[in-house]
């Protein structure tokens, strides 16, 4: 059973880290009233509260659509981000962002666990829940913290033409970002494997900085 998305909502900012919010924006908290987009920033504002209730706002419809339309909203953007400011830009946008929501669906999705080993089960179980795509452990060395980890039927990639590329940038970040927020060390996550450079799989190693 997945978490509720909404049990921690308004809870993303940790007591030490009010002191560097904005004024307005601890007002807006306690009107219970969030910024979204509008606002400069230099470091993350997102929270998990900002996806909204789903159950209210689609009742109809629910919370699942379209991989293809998904796939609208991400490529597009990338390719504009691409357009803008070049490709090494845009890689560390979608892996930051991946990182940064690693760190969150660790949060507000996964079980605390202390074991890594059932912490990976849990990864394995939500993102089949969520439709995300297959996870796995392929080679794991518990003694270094070094894996390679794959994901089948992947939500970013399954699927698309051959072009030669490893796309899955916001997975790495992803993966980076779940391990960091389970470990308080960071990682270095790449991809190696990926259907758009002819595999049927994404594949990854993951090894500490």
């Amino acid at each position: 059973m997945i978490k509720d998305w909404r049990k921690n909502a308004g809870k993303d900012i940790l007591p030490q880290e009010k002191s560097n919010v904005s004024s307005r924006k601890l007002q807006c908290y306690v009107e219970g009233v969030i910024t979204m987009f509008k606002e400069e920033r230099e470091q993350s504002q997102f929270e998990w509260s900002m996806l909204g209730d789903l159950n209210q706002g689609r009742p109809n419809l629910g919370p699942m659509t379209h991989v293809a339309v998904y796939r609208l909203m991400q490529f597009t953007l990338r390719d504009i981000l691409i357009r803008d400011f070049g490709v090494e830009k845009a890689d560390r946008a979608f892996f930051d962002a991946g990182k940064l929501a690693g760190q969150h669906y660790y949060k507000n999705v996964l079980p605390e666990q202390k074991d890594l080993r059932d912490f990976f089960v849990d990864i394995q179980r939500t993102m089949k829940e969520l439709n995300i795509g297959i996870f796995r452990v392929e080679v794991a060395d518990f003694e270094k913290g070094s894996f390679v980890v794959t994901v089948e039927e992947d939500l970013d990639c399954s699927g698309i033409p051959l072009c030669s590329e490893q796309i899955c940038t916001y997975d790495e970040g992803f993966i980076a970002g779940l391990l960091q927020a389970y470990s308080g060390k960071d990682y270095l996550v790449k991809e190696i494997d990926c259907w758009g450079s002819g595999a049927r799989i994404c594949r990854f190693t993951v090894v500490p900085k």
